[in-house]
């Protein structure tokens, strides 16, 4: 046991007189017999500053080091101080400053003028976690430096676009005159290697930046860096058993190990039991099952070159862990001087990550523009530094070519209901396990408060005060006054910061609603649950996708176990909210109108701009996505184009009239007359001109489709151009649906008009005679159109299952009609199965899940529907809700999910049966099934090679055709996460039922709410930061969940709020009125489950009660 040092618990070890250096609690001292004098040595302590100034402060020798970080802090006015600390040297190993110890004894840091420097000590894996634009500004120095002294490596063309938003937010937009060349760069040094070709790639990107303000620049530069491997990485040298050379470095998802700068494994949070270290050996315990790629036993060993080494760097690996992973750390006194040591007694005494976003949140004030460092800056910005906590900027940084080594690949990890677009990292810790109780580093994770995910971003921001200036942070009780210490700039550094409020969302928010009520504290969301996630063991992932800019348009897709309930890691978001205090704030000032109309004049505004963004996916994005290929089915796609440019350019005029009346109705615009401003059917019956342009796209649509899917099948090239389309973020519906969009858009004009002609209840209304004009020249419209547009929902539907199913070829034929779609049990000799059906008018297909990650089903077999018999059976193995199937010599028993799914199983399959016997035989067209020699033995067959080797037959992309990828969110693969069912009944409803606008968001756990865009459409909520964005962030399929209002154990203390619930994933959201919220409340019950045969009596009922307002 002697000389045994900083081992764990139960099996640290203890030594005798072998503590080490000075403050690790070894060997023998001498307690004082006198008390601790105030006076004492004074040391001059020079500061190097992040934009490379020095800053001398003067401190007692005897003062704890917190002080001195303290006020380093509080001259910088620095309110997320937790990110970062006092770095020196010793030789070559770089030391974090002790902030529990002495100044006078700091390991191996000099008492004769020692110089500091205050750098960032933990690197937030997204930086939209940060609250404040200072403290971005500050850690884009700290990536600047990084980059300069090769510490960030990447390829030439990411350093020469992070080294553009450096000088965008330094020098502002780049102007020809000022820049005749790339020169202008050569005196600035952004890289080691630094020569004229890339400054030319870096003056090429400065171009593109043009209108960038500096905090939308550092945020990009952040958010390219952060995809970077090397990411926030510090080199340690060490061996590993057999000597061979290692660097280690510890990050916020646990300890990496690398060979030269090549990653060669990670051990995560969640794998590692313990951390210790003896002398230089520093030990990594792993918990059975996480064991990393290569080592196979459960204790992995490195060797450093001396002890502090050893210790330094299981020090950083201790406040790594504390400040990411846990929620909160217990403040343990360190140990008193021993005879016997039980080793080091060092523990993270911070606060962590999310008590550092509560404590931001809990303290934020405005604050005052603050001064750029002009170290780089030729001339003044044109843009001004104008932010707050939580201000809302959009990160969309570049994606450089070439770039994969220094891009991480996006992962998704289960833990919610929904997808969210983003990038992940993939060393990302998933939630915290019961086994993480171990001891952890040293000491017993049992003794600390339970451990918690890193809070991925700020789900809402602060209340709004009125104070317009930032107190000194001296007077604050978190950073009491030190008489003794003084500091004396020996070169000005960063001035004060004291932010104005944000105007960036302003435009943005136009016709966002007023939520007026009592300001709510914001509180974190842990890691895993970003944008509306909850962890659930029971939920798995969906896909995630970079965000870039619109003119990339690069899908990027990863499924990982290709389930649907999911969220991404929370770290890998990019959404930002605006201030519920600021927007409840703007709504004590303000005055909004109470009637009804309004809310419904302002249902078309806000679902007009959802429909022209939809436009836009044809009109915009599929022709310049085609308009760069060969071989494309020209002749159909400017017929469509043809069609849609019309109606596009008409509603995008449509729009403008629409936005400008409600801003006059409101009051937001000044000069008009009330009683004129306070209607909209003159706007709507002006504009029925439209209605030509959409009886021509009536009559050509369905030609469209049957080209669209014609080429499909028949043109390889054009398939896979439709598909990569499909799989971009702007396109976040089938194709299919976009080309329906405008039919579905007047039955949307004729609901609305005909909800305002009710409730004007007469012609004595002065907007009613108008009104009720425009309603009756739209019903003329879709009287017409119904037939058409039945058919039309129909084609598509079978051209979507087309796609989803493999092992047929003909599913799509002109008599066939589709009737549900769901998942059932099926029986086998194996047990209850679980399988997904479809029904036709003419055959059942039951089907099963491939393998592979195309997300799609391998039809088994078929039951044409003359001659089936259908019958209630009891239960059998356990399974309730049963019921048997009879076709020809087979007998297929399955099971509902609930009563009601059965119900909805044996209606329709017994209207079904009965129409198919009066249908003549020359009205079945049985389905042609590929490699299925015999249905009910692949049904049990468990190698899944049928099923994967079909793929290539089916889709006969056999040469180097890329693997098609699908999107998790359809109802297909939705009911079959549920295990619940759709009719064609709820798709006719469901397009009936769209709805756009702004809610506040707000967690199960959580305090504060998050203002968003949500769209409702397709059974599915999407969610945008706002109606601007091109795609959305985040969906949320509906099916299977329950809506309902919040009870008395849920404790919402706020009118308008509905909560959505599945099994034990909980949101809730606030609308602004009573009558939005119950518009929210009728349409998403339609997609719910509670059927819509359950709602729609009531729905109608409800339309005719007054609303409070």
């Amino acid at each position: 046991m002697a000389g045994a040092d900083g081992g764990g618990v139960g099996g640290g070890g203890r030594s005798l007189g072998g503590g080490g250096g000075p403050g690790d609690g070894g060997g023998v001292r001498t307690p004082p017999t006198t008390p601790k004098k105030v006076g004492g040595k004074m040391l001059a302590v020079k500061i190097l500053m992040l934009d490379d100034t020095y800053t001398l402060f003067q401190i007692q020798s005897k003062a704890c080091a917190s002080v001195l970080l303290e006020q380093v802090c509080r001259q910088l006015n620095l309110l997320e101080s937790d990110y970062f600390g006092l770095e020196y040297t010793d030789g070559n190993t770089r030391y974090w400053l002790d902030l529990e110890k002495p100044m006078s004894r700091q390991v191996c840091l000099s008492q004769v003028e020692p110089v500091l420097r205050f750098c960032v000590k933990f690197y937030t894996p997204d930086p939209a976690q940060l609250e404040e634009e200072y403290t971005r500004y500050l850690f884009a120095l700290q990536i600047k430096r990084d980059l300069a002294h090769g510490c960030l490596l990447c390829n030439d063309n990411t350093a020469a676009l992070m080294a553009s938003y450096i000088v965008q937010a330094e020098c502002g937009d780049f102007v020809e005159e000022d820049y005749p060349d790339h020169r202008y760069l050569s005196l600035y040094k952004f890289v080691p290697s630094q020569d004229p070709e890339l400054e030319r790639k870096i003056m090429e990107n400065h171009k593109k930046h043009v209108g960038m303000t500096p905090a939308a620049a550092d945020l990009n530069l952040l958010e390219t860096a952060r995809r970077c491997e090397l990411y926030g990485i510090k080199m340690h040298p060490a061996k590993d058993n057999e000597g061979v050379p290692l660097n280690l470095a510890v990050a916020h998802m646990g300890v990496l190990v690398f060979q030269n700068y090549t990653k060669i494994n990670t051990f995560s949070w969640a794998k590692i039991r313990k951390l210790s270290f003896k002398r230089k050996r520093f030990l990594t315990k792993l918990h059975p099952e996480g064991y990393g790629e290569g080592y196979y036993k459960d204790t992995v060993e490195f060797f450093f070159d001396g002890r502090n080494e050893c210790k330094n760097f299981w020090k950083k690996c201790v406040e790594h862990h504390g400040f990411f992973r846990c929620s909160q750390v217990k403040k343990v006194p360190r140990q008193k001087t021993r005879v016997l040591s039980r080793g080091s007694s060092f523990r993270y005494s911070g606060r962590t990550q999310k008590q550092v976003q509560e404590f931001v949140r809990d303290n934020y004030v405005k604050r005052a523009p603050f001064q750029r460092s002009q170290s780089f800056r030729h001339s003044p910005s044109v843009h001004a530094s104008v932010s707050s906590v939580g201000m809302s900027i959009s990160a969309q940084p570049l994606l450089p070519l070439s770039d994969n080594q220094c891009i991480g690949t996006p992962v998704s990890l289960s833990c919610g209901s929904m997808t969210l677009a983003s990038t992940g990292d993939p060393q990302s810790p998933g939630s915290p396990t019961q086994t993480e109780t171990a001891d952890l580093h040293d000491f017993d994770t049992r003794d600390m408060e339970t451990p918690s995910v890193t809070p991925s971003r700020q789900d809402t921001l602060s209340p709004e005060t009125s104070v317009t200036s930032s107190p000194q942070r001296g007077h604050d009780p978190e950073y009491p006054h030190h008489p003794a210490l003084t500091s004396i700039p020996v070169q000005a550094s960063a001035p004060p910061l004291e932010s104005a409020n944000s105007r960036s969302c302003e435009a943005a928010s136009a016709t966002a609603p007023q939520f007026a009520s009592t300001p709510s504290t914001a509180a974190a969301a842990p890691q895993d649950q970003s944008v509306l996630g909850s962890p659930s063991p029971t939920t798995s992932p969906l896909t995630t996708t970079p965000l870039s800019p619109h003119k990339e348009n690069i899908p990027v897709s990863n499924h990982v176990n290709n389930r649907v309930d999911s969220i991404p890691n929370g770290h890998d978001t990019t959404v930002s909210s605006a201030r519920v205090g600021e927007m409840e704030g703007e709504s004590r000032k303000r005055k909004y109108p109470s009637d009804k109309a309004y809310f419904i004049a302002k249902e078309i505004l806000t679902t007009e701009r959802t429909y022209k963004k939809d436009l836009e996916v044809i009109s915009l994005w599929l022709k310049e996505e085609v308009g760069k290929e060969e071989g494309m089915p020209g002749e159909i796609l400017s017929k469509l184009f043809q069609l849609v440019d019309p109606i596009y350019e008409f509603h995008t005029q449509f729009l403008k009239e629409l936005d400008t009346r409600l801003a006059q109705w409101d009051g937001r615009a000044s000069g008009s007359n009330k009683l004129e401003s306070q209607r909209i059917g003159d706007i709507m019956l002006k504009n029925m001109s439209m209605l030509k342009l959409y009886e021509s796209y009536l009559e050509g649509h369905y030609g469209i489709l049957e080209g669209l899917e014609s080429s499909f099948r028949k043109n390889r090239r054009f398939e896979q151009i439709y598909r990569d389309f499909e799989m971009q973020k702007v396109c976040y519906l089938p194709m299919t649906s976009f080309i329906l969009k405008p039919l579905h858009r007047l039955q949307h004009y004729h609901l609305l008009l005909d909800r305002l002609v009710k409730h004007y209840g007469s012609a004595n209304h002065h907007d009613y005679r108008e009104c009720m004009t425009a309603k009756a020249k739209v019903g003329q419209v879709i009287k017409a159109m119904t037939p058409s547009l039945t058919a039309s929902e129909n084609l598509v539907k079978l051209m979507e299952l087309q796609r989803d199913l493999v092992g047929i070829d003909n599913l799509v034929q002109p008599d066939r009609e589709f009737l549900r779609e769901g998942c059932l049990q099926k029986l086998s000799r194996k047990g209850y199965q679980q399988r997904m059906f479809f029904l036709f008018n003419d055959v059942l297909l039951y089907t099963n899940r491939t393998t592979t990650p195309v997300l799609q089903f391998k039809v088994h077999g078929q039951l044409p529907l003359r001659g089936v018999m259908v019958e209630e059976t009891e239960s059998r193995m356990g399974a309730s809700n049963c019921f048997t199937i009879y076709g020809g010599n087979r007998a297929l028993m399955v099971a509902a999910n609930g009563e009601e799914e059965k119900t909805k199983w044996l209606e329709d399959l017994t209207t079904a049966i009965n129409q198919a016997k009066t249908r003549p035989d020359n009205a079945f067209h049985y389905l042609s099934l590929k490699s299925i020699s015999s249905s009910d033995e692949v049904l049990d067959r468990s190698d899944g090679s049928v099923l994967d080797d079909s793929l290539n037959t089916v889709r006969g992309l056999g040469e180097k055709s890329a693997t098609p990828q699908q999107r998790s969110n359809t109802t297909v693969h939705v009911c079959w996460h549920r295990a619940t069912s759709v009719a064609a009944q709820d798709y006719s409803l469901a397009v009936q039922n769209q709805l756009s606008g702004y809610l506040l968001r707000k967690f199960k756990n959580s305090m504060g709410w998050q203002k968003l865009w949500v769209v409702f459409t397709n059974f599915c909520l999407f969610f945008y930061k706002t109606f601007q964005d091109d795609f959305p962030l985040a969906s949320l399929p509906l099916l299977g969940y329950v809506i309902t209002t919040p009870g008395e154990d849920d404790q919402i203390q706020k009118e308008f709020v509905f909560k959505l619930q599945f099994k034990n994933h909980v949101y809730f959201f606030r609308a602004e009125s009573e009558f939005t919220f119950s518009r929210w409340m009728e349409v998403i019950s339609t997609a719910t489950q509670n059927s819509s045969r359950i709602f729609a009596s009531s729905h109608k009922e409800n339309e005719n009660e007054s609303i409070r307002l």
